[in-house]
């Protein structure tokens, strides 16, 4: 469950605030500050969040830990 709420904030985070979510990243990935990405890059991230997100809510609720009974009929 912590997993699906991390992802979620995730994915919303890129769906509303792209540039600061992909300038985070890439001020951990570089080492300058002269790096300049291209506009796409967080069209890109936007739509990495939706897509997030419609997973997150498109899957189901399963937990690992969780038993499956399953049965069959003879």
């Amino acid at each position: 469950m912590m997993f699906r709420t991390l992802l979620a904030l995730l994915g919303l985070a890129e769906l509303l605030a792209p540039r600061r979510v992909v300038d985070f990243w890439m001020g951990l990935a570089t080492k300058s500050d002269d790096v300049e990405l291209r506009r796409w890059v967080y069209t890109a991230a936007r739509i990495e969040g939706v897509l997030i997100l419609l997973w997150l809510l498109t899957s189901g609720d399963d937990e690992p830990g969780e038993a499956v009974a399953v049965t069959a009929e003879t």
